[in-house]
This record gives structure tokens, C-alpha cells and sequence, in this order.
């Protein structure tokens, strides 16, 4: 038995730095925001363009591209997705026909994503009432030098997350 507990027993800790009362209300405002803000965008996105937010993000995505194309990984990559959950999503848009899967042309082993015309163009039509709801929710509430500063504090964050172990965290392929 006490052998099974030294193989079970971890490396020491480092002393917690435990956060000060500025750092801890910081903390847990920013945490709402995260566990908010995504709730807020989905509900909006689900009643105004019936999508969810990871399927109009992965919509946008495409549209930005050329020939509206990407590869399904590359569009994994973006979404943060993995490429079974990716393959779901894009099979329930591809019932809509919002998307249509292609074998690449310059390398067949892979398959491509593109946007349909009908899926342009409700992408267009739900873009209004969801930038309406971004402006209304985050960038209105902030001066041009306070989105400034909050660009340059999620820019550290993501290089933060960009460094975390790959099981710790997503790595960013592209900008959001």
C-alpha cells in the first residue's frame, strides 16, 4: 500500500500566489464576461439567424476566404473545432445548403468546405441583427482608446494561450 501511494503522489506544488482583492473582482468580472457574452451571442444568433454562434463563426470564415473555400482542417483549425465535431456541423449545414464538401482539387487527400451561394447570402442577411448585438454588447460601451486596450489585453491573452501545453489549450491558427 505504501507503495502505491508513492507511484500516485505528484511533484510539490508551488506556493499558491493567492490574488489580491483588486486582482480577485477583476478576476471574476472577466470570468462572467466569458461565461456571459458567448451565452448572449448564441441566443441572438439562434433566434435571429437559426445558427449556432460556431456555425455562423464558421460561415464568416468561409465567406472571408477566396472562392469562399477552405480546407475542412484549416476550418477546424479556425472554429477550434475538432474535425469530427467540425464534420458534424458542416453535414447539418450542408442539409441546409449553406455548404457543399469538396475533394481539393490540388491534393485529394483532403476535402474542402465551400460556402453556397444560399449560404452567403444567409450569412448576409443575419450579419445586421448580429453586429447590432456585438456593438450593442461590447464595442459601443468603449472608446476608440479603450478598444485599443482591450485588443492589446486579448492579443497578450491569446499569445498566453498560444504558448499553453497543447493539451492545456487550443492553439489560435488565424485570427478570430
Amino acid at each position: 500500500m505504501a507503495a502505491r501511494k508513492a507511484q500516485n503522489r505528484q511533484p510539490r506544488a508551488a506556493p499558491a500566489r493567492w490574488l489580491t482583492a483588486a486582482e480577485a473582482q477583476t478576476w471574476r468580472n472577466f470570468a462572467s464576461v466569458l461565461l456571459r457574452l458567448p451565452w448572449a451571442l448564441e441566443c441572438e444568433l439562434q433566434r435571429d439567424a437559426g445558427l449556432s454562434f460556431i456555425e455562423y463563426h464558421a460561415l464568416a470564415r468561409l465567406s472571408e476566404t477566396p472562392g469562399h473555400t477552405l480546407r475542412m482542417s484549416e476550418l477546424a483549425g479556425l472554429t477550434h473545432a475538432s474535425l469530427s465535431r467540425l464534420s458534424h456541423m458542416i453535414k447539418r449545414l450542408e442539409a441546409r445548403g449553406f455548404v457543399r464538401r469538396e475533394p481539393d482539387p490540388t491534393d485529394g487527400r483532403y476535402t474542402n468546405a465551400i460556402l453556397t451561394r444560399v449560404g452567403h447570402e444567409h450569412l448576409v442577411a443575419s450579419a445586421p441583427a448580429h453586429l447590432a448585438t456585438v456593438r450593442q454588447l461590447v464595442i459601443d460601451a468603449f472608446t476608440k482608446t479603450d478598444l485599443r486596450q482591450l485588443n492589446d489585453a486579448a492579443e497578450r491573452i491569446l499569445r498566453r494561450l498560444d504558448q499553453a501545453p497543447a493539451d492545456d489549450a487550443p492553439r489560435r491558427s488565424a485570427d478570430i
